[in-house]
């Protein structure tokens, strides 16, 4: 079961799990109450976890199409095995946890009512809160085409290219085996032909 594959796919699930149980409950409170209860470290850590979480995954389904491709359309030129996949999994992660850094440090609590901040944690929220405009258009831009614009052209493109590949493959298949009927009917035919020939002819030395 350790095929480069199923790497992939633990990883994958891995990060589903990292957002089942960090992220999600917090998401379920703040959605019920309107109100952050879990204070200004985990305002800054759960929303980081989460990114890093949605890049992993993304990076590791643009690394299984990219596995995929290498092993269908060009099975010479790269070889696949269970050490780079682990690797390409660490080098995945790193990436994740580098590129999704500012998102730890922009978060911050803060109160709706500014009225009532000293007296309630009631209507609290864990926000973005940038020093200027152009650095959130900035880094949503670059988060847009990190995990999802260049991963999708990624995956689009091997998957054509394979479904081309295995289409084509499959064309040249039939081909070959309307070409190759005839002349196995034929030498099926002669092979008849001979043996009965021979059988005639043992017939006619052993009654002579």
């Amino acid at each position: 079961m350790r095929t480069v594959t199923n790497y992939f796919i633990v990883n994958l699930s891995l990060a589903d799990v990292l957002v089942t149980i960090t992220c999600l409950p917090a998401t379920l409170v703040v959605d019920i109450t309107e109100t952050w209860f879990l204070g200004d470290s985990l305002c800054k850590v759960i929303p980081y976890l989460q990114t890093v979480s949605v890049s992993v995954s993304v990076l590791t389904l643009s690394c299984i199409a990219l596995d995929r491709w290498y092993a269908i359309c060009h099975p010479l030129m790269f070889k696949s095995t269970a050490k780079r996949a682990r690797n390409s999994i660490i080098i995945i992660w790193i990436v994740s946890c580098i590129i999704m850094i500012p998102q730890a440090f922009v978060m911050e609590c803060s109160h709706v009512l500014p009225a009532l901040a000293n007296k309630t944690i009631l209507f609290t929220v864990c926000d973005e809160h940038w020093g200027a405009e152009v650095y959130p258009k900035m880094y949503h831009t670059c988060f847009f085409l990190v995990t999802y614009m260049a991963p999708l052209c990624l995956m689009v493109l091997a998957y054509l290219q394979i479904f081309q590949k295995l289409w084509c493959r499959q064309e040249n298949s039939e081909k070959n085996s309307k070409q190759l009927f005839p002349a196995a009917a034929a030498l099926a035919l002669a092979t008849t032909m001979r043996t009965g020939f021979e059988d005639g002819q043992a017939q006619k030395v052993g009654n002579p």
